[in-house]
């Protein structure tokens, strides 16, 4: 309780701070979790992917329809056998210290940002050389035709491919890059960055936005507030004060259970700005018995509801719903192929049956539960639950999430410390097809934590990737997602919202799949 207070009484003194400057408009926002890390290619962590929207700004964008769009860059031609890709940026584009954008500068961006992002690697192997050709205009040489070149480069999550100035971009991709100079609409504050309190933004004032209207991460990207001010506020309840009361315009993530309170509370507006909500995942250890069964995991698959994880993890069924797609549903490459298991009633006699024809000896499943977590938490226990009906023998571990973050790291056997199973959830902007979903891997040693191997899954990942055209791809994203259904690198459990809470005194705010404050406005 004292440490409550204490943390309380210094967000009381931040928020009581005067204003920078008369008359200048001040927007206060509760972010998702603390700002540690500010290189936004160092590390794909959601908070540090918005700091980069913030600060940095990228070639293309992604709009609504989830189309690339030109951003920073005006034109672009692409010679007739698609090996060749000439680009020009738009004229008169600035870094935050004044210096010009310039060709070289993109260039040694995206070859840094190829070193850590997935897609960006597969652009990297088939490229012949990125170069600048003068100060506005770089190319692309091209080993072979790379369909996704424009969609890779305005790739909206996971690890964004931001434009850094070149004596910033050459800092190795294995270090992180500390100095925030960017050509975005905000300009970062480093003398009043308080990690673990506060991240203070002011308006570029040389930023020109695009005159098309903003749409996802695509378009008008224009500041239209002086000031932001994140404010990092771990305890709810006060949070909740802060947004009641007005100490505070805008709380990113809002608690589903804490949505009934704010709808009753005047001045206050309830928000799902994501288009594609997030996907809840068991995630197994491919590598270490028990789960390294995959007849045993195809036991566990039959036994999973997911609307009882959803109701669990979401409660308010306005913000969850079922979908058995690994990719989400509503969006280019939802597909319910292979889903079977999923559909229909639950029977956990024939799923317990199952465990004891796949050979199962009876070892421990270690299932790591993340208290501080509260989606993973929830998730822990549901599974906890079902193991045992089946007659998995179950250890549940309770951990913090940062604790998790380090276990999952660990190929150990159980008894040396490692694990079976963890939980989390993925954005669906980082689900949306094969070439960024991350956790539906089949690399082995490369793949996401659990290390699945599919050789069948990495060859039509791979075919999928350099497809030609949408309908090809749909039709591969099916095979892809009926291979998975059999293989099972993750078990989905469906999808759910995690709305957010605003002020009636702001508008402007654009749904996107990342959190974007451009465009954004405050009624004094």
């Amino acid at each position: 309780m004292a440490r409550l207070v204490i943390i309380a009484a210094l967000i009381a003194t931040a928020l009581g701070l005067p204003q920078s400057g008369r008359g200048e408009t001040v927007l206060r926002f509760i972010p998702q979790a603390d700002l540690r890390v500010l290189d936004p290619i160092w590390t794909s962590a959601y908070i540090t992917r918005n700091h980069g929207y913030m600060v940095f700004d990228t070639l293309f964008g992604t709009d609504a329809r989830f189309q690339p769009q030109p951003e920073m860059v005006d034109s672009w031609e692409t010679s007739p056998d698609k090996l060749v890709y000439t680009f020009i940026l738009r004229d008169k584009l600035k870094f935050h210290d004044g210096s010009p954008v310039r060709a070289a500068d993109c260039v040694a961006s995206l070859q840094r940002w190829m070193q850590r992002d997935t897609l960006g690697q597969y652009l990297a192997a088939s490229s012949e050389r990125v170069a600048a050709l003068d100060d506005r205009r770089f190319e692309i040489r091209l080993k072979r035709p790379f369909p996704l070149l424009l969609s890779a480069l305005g790739k909206v999550s996971g690890t964004v491919p931001f434009m850094m100035p070149e004596r910033l971009a050459n800092t190795p991709a294995d270090k992180q890059v500390t100095e925030m100079v960017g050509s975005g609409p905000f300009i970062f504050v480093k003398d009043e960055f308080q990690p673990g309190h506060k991240v203070v933004y002011r308006r570029n004032p040389d930023y020109t936005a695009r005159p098309e209207p903003p749409s996802g991460t695509a378009g008008s990207k224009a500041a239209k507030v002086d000031r932001v001010e994140w404010l990092y506020i771990p305890d709810q309840a006060t949070a909740l004060n802060a947004l009641s009361t007005g100490e505070v315009d805008w709380w990113q993530q809002v608690p589903t259970d804490i949505v009934p309170t704010l709808e009753k509370t005047p001045g206050i507006k309830i928000a799902e700005l994501e288009p594609v909500r997030y996907i809840g995942q068991i995630v197994f250890n491919h590598v270490q018995p028990p789960f390294n069964n995959p007849k045993l995991r195809r036991a566990v698959l039959h036994g999973v509801d997911q609307a009882a994880y959803l109701a669990a993890v979401a409660g308010d069924p306005r913000f969850s719903s079922i979908c058995y797609s690994f990719f989400g549903c509503g969006v280019p490459m939802s597909t319910e192929a292979g889903a079977e298991p999923l559909e229909g009633a639950r029977d956990l006699a024939a799923a317990k049956k199952m465990v004891v024809m796949s050979g199962y000896k009876g070892e421990p499943a270690v299932v790591l539960d993340a208290t501080d977590f509260g989606v993973a938490h929830t998730m822990a226990l549901v599974t906890a639950d079902l193991l045992q009906q089946l007659g998995i023998k179950v250890d549940l571990q309770a951990m913090d999430w940062g604790s998790v973050l380090g276990r999952r790291t660990k190929k150990d056997p159980v008894e040396k410390g490692g694990w079976s199973l963890f939980f989390g959830s993925l954005a669906g902007a980082d689900a949306l097809d094969p070439s960024i979903h991350l956790s539906l891997r089949g690399s082995g040693e490369k793949a996401w934590f659990g290390w699945p191997t599919d050789p069948k899954l990495e060859e039509l990942r791979e075919r999928w990737i350099f497809a030609e055209d949408e309908s090809t791809r749909k039709q591969l994203a099916a095979q892809i997602q009926e291979q998975a259904y059999q293989t099972l690198p993750i078990i989905s459990v469906g999808q759910f919202a995690i709305p957010t809470a605003y002020r009636d005194t702001l508008s402007g705010i654009v749904p996107a799949p990342v959190i974007v404050m451009w465009n954004v406005e405050k009624r004094q």
